[in-house]
This record gives C-alpha cells, structure tokens and sequence, in this order.
C-alpha cells in the first residue's frame, strides 16, 4: 500500500511546509531539492538502470532512456522546468496554466511506472517530490487563480503517481512494455536530476551546503 500513498504523502508534505513556512523558495527548500536530486539519481542507477537492462537488449535500452531525456525535453518546452523547481507563474496572471498542469501531470504518471512492491524508487520519487510540490503550491497559492482551480490542480497532480504505479502493477499491460516506459522514464529521471545537481548556484557557503546534501543523497541511496 505504501507504493501508493508516499507520493500521495510527499505532495502533503510539500503543501504543509508552504503552508507552514508561508515563503516560496529558502535555502533549505534548495538544498532539499539537491539532496532529492542525487538521491533519486543514485537509486536509477543502483536500482532501476541494471532492473531494466537485465530484461532488454544494451542498444534498445540506451534508445529508449534517450527517448526520456528528449520526453522530459519537451514536457519542460511547455512546463518551463518546474519538475526540478523552475515555477513561473505570475501572481496576475487569471488564465489557468493548462500546458504546466498537463506536462506536470504527465512527469507524474510515468514517474509512477517504476514502482512496485519491492522496489525502493518509491523512495526517490517520494523525495523528489516532496521539493517540486512545495514550490508548485506556493507559486499556485499566491497566484490569482480560484480555490476550486488550485485545489483540483493539486489533487489531480497528487493521484497522477499512484495511477501510473496501479497501471503498471495491477493491468495486464506486456511486461516487455512496461521495462520500455521503465527505459524511458530513467531518460526522464536522469535529465531531471542532473539539472538539479549541475545548476550553477551563488554562494560559495550555499555550495558547501549543496554537496554535502548531494553527498548525502548518493550515500542514503546506495544504504538502501
């Protein structure tokens, strides 16, 4: 049951700490955003990368990761990087974002393809996410946009995981189509997270900060 409710838990928690902090982006919001980073990373390669090439052949797997990264290229075209923390929504503006909610939404439900009962990505997609929705709630709940609108973005943007997970886990879909969208989405993961973990930053404490957290991240990842 867990496969099923940590996402559902780490958008929770991200609505919480806005609610809580009442502030958009600090600087632990950065570094937990880093740490989610390498420790999604280090789990597509420890755990996810060897699962998938162990079922297809060497060259189709490297084609369709590279499938994912050009995927997560064109979700950010109309996203503009919000799933590794690049929100822009202007506090004027009325007119709902529909291209960020479908391309977030769509991030969401191929990220829920990986997981099932023993697999510990539901971990790194529970980090990962923690981050991503703290600031997509808070740019969301100081946006001009309607209670209703805001609440059913985030519930439908909550339940796009779990039904990627219940799909992959629960449908008579081929297995050989599944390790494929598995392929794909460690293309997405791997673009999403070497953003994040090579994005210049200023500061050389905030540095610092950022590689012991990526440090951390990459240790956690491979204890598990």
């Amino acid at each position: 049951m867990n496969k099923y409710l940590f996402p559902v838990y780490a958008v929770v928690l991200g609505i919480l700490i806005v609610v809580i902090t009442k502030q958009r982006k600090n600087l632990y919001t950065k570094l937990l955003l880093s740490f989610s980073g390498a420790f999604l990373l280090a789990l597509t390669l420890f755990d996810l990368l060897p699962e998938v090439y162990e079922h297809l052949e060497a060259k189709t797997t490297g084609l369709f990761i590279m499938c994912g990264i050009l995927l997560q290229i064109i979700l950010e075209f109309f996203s503009k990087g919000a799933e590794h923390g690049h929100v822009h929504i202007h506090k004027t503006e009325t007119a709902f974002p529909w291209l960020l909610f479908i391309s977030l939404c769509l991030h969401s439900f191929l990220e829920g393809f990986p997981i099932h009962q023993h697999n510990d990505m539901v971990y790194g997609v529970l980090i990962h996410k923690i981050p991503i929705a703290a600031l997509i709630s808070a740019f969301l709940l100081q946006s001009n946009f309607s209670k209703i609108q805001v609440f059913s973005f985030l519930i439908v943007f909550t339940l796009m995981t779990p039904l990627g997970t219940y799909i992959s886990n629960a449908t008579n879909i081929n297995a050989d189509y599944i390790t494929m969208i598995n392929a794909v989405v460690i293309g997405i993961f791997f673009h999403i997270s070497t953003t994040i973990l090579f994005e210049s930053s200023e500061g050389h404490k905030f540095n610092l900060s950022k590689l012991i957290a990526i440090i951390l991240g990459v240790g956690i990842a491979y204890i598990i």
